[in-house]
């Protein structure tokens, strides 16, 4: 077992114990040199031990697999360290919850949200099974997916993922979950193929949207309308094809599943009866449909008067609450009545930030309320707003993975990129806030890649637009008077370690020794004219200055002849 506080090959600092399994060990480790944070599996070697050296070996396997495939629901390998009696991985460390910890705390998820989940695992499902040769996972389960703060899924632990033989018969080794896996998953039922995935996604799919575990009793698949009537048939008959006994009998591949998902809707009892019913009841329904229109509209118009006021009523309270936790309960009770309007889901974000930490429970308890209205709220042309900000509050708030020994910015700034990419997609270029949004994603995107970029060497000219993102960004900043002292603070320090880290790397991209003065010198006149107010702001704003000559002598060194 590694020693909490070891440094492997002079890099990688343990820093605490964060996952085990029967033969394996997940640990959060600090990159010495680069201040990132990465995840290291530690598996050991047992000689004599058939079991050990299975797992050994899937182990070296994944890892060369992984280190060949780029999609951005996969994890990222930077490094493999053979030592005499064991073997480290080093990976991307990924911030969110899997979804059997979801389920185990709220149940049963949103259909609809279920629906997009597997549609993002099916393109994954499907990018693997299109390499070549393919890539069977065989092992999706809740457990082995991971829900990022920015509600995409990334799917973990390839222990088990094999390629594709064509000539094999069957698998020579039987791996799976129990409860999840394929019938073919176990010895001398043939070979696994792209329809193994295919089942393993159904199971996953039905323990999300029932909340029944179909590793525990009554260890049997019932239709899903079973648990809960509500849910969709097509639904139903999707997941009951997934799941049949025979491979021939299931989707084929993930493609064909994921147009099935698509169009869901159009295999459902209700829509189909719909269909039938609509020509034959439209001249008998004509006459009456427009005394019960108006009735309902009467009848609409007073329920949605009603709304209005209970929200804007929850509003007014939240805005004249002191206590922050008066404030976080009637926002949640404007959001039951309109849960996609921007109002409330900004002033839960302001309040959260009021005490300059978003923290890991009060983004829980955010992503309860917005994730299972997400999809139809992007639908709300407003939406893009509200995702700025929420983007914002986790590039400056956000503490996860912050210590009194270790800084969290890049874990900020990877959790807001997403957020920052639906202001984008979903926003206008006239908004106000839309160049903003564009560079604080790339900015993110850039501290999220270049590390394993630089471990490649394939960095050249990712300097120079990164530099020029900086510039715009700090120069927006400055542009608003009102702006808060945590964010300038943030970005300014953002600035100064930049040039710390890659003032050589900014040289070799064509930046001139008299632009990098420039702006280390703005930088550094910003930073002493920011008014702190605040403990943690008086602790940045410190740090910043302290950084001043080495940051100086960073660029003297770039530049020396």
């Amino acid at each position: 077992m590694a020693a909490i506080g070891s440094v492997l090959e002079g890099k990688y600092e343990i820093l605490k114990l964060i996952g085990q399994g029967g033969m394996s060990k997940v640990y959060l480790a600090m990159d010495k040199r680069l201040n990132k944070q990465w995840a290291v599996k530690e598996i050991e070697k047992r000689e004599r031990d058939r079991n050990y050296e299975i797992i050994y070996q899937s182990a070296i396997a994944e890892a060369n697999m992984i280190k060949r495939l780029d999609h951005p629901a996969l994890p990222r390998i930077v490094d493999i360290i053979d030592d005499r009696d064991r073997i480290f991985v080093i990976m991307d460390y990924i911030e969110g919850e899997p979804l059997d910890k979801i389920l185990d705390e709220y149940g049963a998820q949103p259909q609809e949200l279920v629906i997009e989940w597997a549609k993002q695992l099916c393109e994954v499902l499907d990018y693997l099974h299109t390499r070549n040769p393919s890539i069977i996972y065989r092992d999706m389960k809740p457990g082995n997916v991971m829900l990022k703060p920015d509600g995409n899924l990334k799917l973990i632990d390839f222990g088990i993922a094999r390629e594709y033989k064509e000539q094999n018969l069957a698998d020579t080794v039987s791996l799976g979950t129990k409860g999840y896996a394929a019938p073919e998953q176990f010895g001398g039922k043939g070979q696994t193929d792209p329809r193994t995935d295919v089942y393993c996604l159904g199971v996953t799919l039905y323990h999300l949207v029932t909340g029944h575990n179909p590793s525990e009793p009554p260890y049997e698949l019932y239709p899903i309308r079973y648990w809960n009537p509500h849910l969709s048939g097509g639904l139903e008959r999707i997941i009951e094809k997934c799941t049949q006994l025979n491979p021939d009998d299931r989707f084929q591949s993930c493609a064909e599943l994921l147009y099935a998902l698509n169009h869901y809707e159009e295999a459902d009892d209700v829509y189909r009866e719909k269909q039938k019913k609509k020509l034959r009841n439209f001249y008998a329904v004509a006459g009456s449909s427009l005394l019960f229109l108006m009735i309902g509209i009467f009848g609409q118009v007073m329920n949605v008067k009603a709304d209005n006021a209970d929200y804007s009523r929850y509003i007014e309270l939240a805005e004249k609450a002191s206590a922050p936790s008066t404030k976080i309960g009637y926002y949640y009770n404007a959001i039951d009545i309109k849960p996609t309007e921007n109002t409330a889901y900004i002033g839960l974000i302001n309040t959260f930030k009021a005490d300059a930490s978003f923290t890991v429970e009060e983004e829980a308890s955010f992503k309860k309320k917005l994730n299972p209205n997400l999809i139809k709220f992007r639908e709300n042309p407003e939406y893009a707003d509200l995702a700025f900000e929420v983007g914002k509050a986790y590039w400056y708030y956000y503490d996860y993975g912050k210590s009194e020994t270790t800084d969290n910015q890049v874990t900020r700034m990877k959790s807001s990129i997403g957020w920052f990419e639906d202001a984008v997609e979903y926003g206008s270029k006239e908004k106000d806030y839309y160049e903003m949004a564009v560079i604080y994603r790339d900015i993110g995107k850039f501290n999220q890649n270049i590390l394993l970029q630089i471990e490649e060497a394939s960095d050249q000219g990712k300097y120079k637009p990164y530099w020029e993102n900086l510039k715009k960004l700090i120069a927006l900043i400055d542009k608003k008077p009102n702006e808060s002292e945590i964010v300038k603070l943030e970005l300014y320090k953002l600035a100064m370690y930049s040039i710390e880290t890659y003032a050589r790397k900014f040289k070799l991209d064509g930046i001139s020794e008299k632009d990098m003065r420039a702006l280390a010198d703005a930088v550094k006149r910003s930073t002493n004219d920011v008014a702190v107010t605040a403990e943690k702001t008086e602790e940045i704003k410190s740090n910043i200055i302290s950084r001043f000559e080495i940051t100086d002598q960073a660029i003297e060194n770039a530049y020396r002849k």
